[in-house]
């Protein structure tokens, strides 16, 4: 059975979080979708939970923030010391959006607040032929972000790409870390509270056309159980 330990490292704001949840409940939907037998167990950075040593755990995902990874606040340090004895222990890994960057950025990349600004909404990503983990040739999934992974690690493999978000997604070279931009965890409700959320923040337009896209379908399922499987491929018999 797999056991996979999410790494908290935002809250979503408290008036949304009693319809929509926590982004550790959103992940568990999307897991259990998959495997519905899988364990979940949390760890709770916003909360006050000490990160457990990555060498006795089976599989992490770290989850989004509204934090930049550059921000000096005094638990990312340790996170990416976390995640450098995970990859190099080669334990399954996944990160989304500020998970991402994190990794991204603990592993050698460059990350920045993009001059593109907001990406919100619908976004289509062109999939890597062939690259073993995400099927098919483009897939759409709700995105809410300004920083990106502008050069990745040396190691990772750019496997989700886009005009806006280049490198939107990227595995690893030690086959067990892959990592994406966007959210296949949000629902189409949520989705909409983050164009919200961007009112005055982000241009009229910008939030206008994003709120119009996620009116499109979505491929949630799709990258919500390819990254699922990634996770949990070790532990199945």
């Amino acid at each position: 059975m797999a056991r996979i330990t999410i790494v908290e490292t935002g809250l979503v704001p408290q008036e949304h979080r009693e319809r929509h949840g926590s982004f550790p409940d959103m992940f568990e939907r999307m897991i259990r979708a998959e495997d519905p037998m899988a364990t979940i167990d949390i760890v709770s950075i916003p909360n006050g939970d000490a990160l457990p040593d990555p060498r006795g755990l089976e599989a992490i995902l770290i989850t989004g923030a509204a934090a930049g990874v550059y921000d000096r606040l005094d638990w990312i340090a340790p996170l990416e010391d976390f995640v450098r004895t995970a990859y190099a222990k080669k334990t399954p890994m996944v990160g989304v959006c500020f998970g991402h960057q994190l990794i991204a950025r603990a592993l050698g990349g460059t990350v920045r607040k993009s001059e593109k600004g907001w990406g919100i909404g619908r976004h289509v990503y062109q999939v890597l032929p062939e690259n073993g983990v995400i099927d098919g040739e483009a897939i759409a999934i709700a995105a809410s972000h300004q920083d990106q992974v502008i050069e990745p690690p040396n190691e990772a493999l750019t496997i989700l790409s886009s005009d806006f978000t280049p490198h939107a997604g990227l595995l690893y070279a030690n086959g067990t870390t892959l990592t994406v931009q966007p959210h296949p965890e949000f629902d189409v409700a949520f989705a909409q509270v983050c164009c919200d959320l961007r009112d005055g923040k982000a241009p009229d337009y910008v939030v206008t056309t994003a709120r119009a896209s996620l009116s499109e379908p979505m491929d949630n399922a799709k990258l919500g159980g390819a990254i699922t499987r990634f996770l949990t491929r070790r532990s199945a018999p």
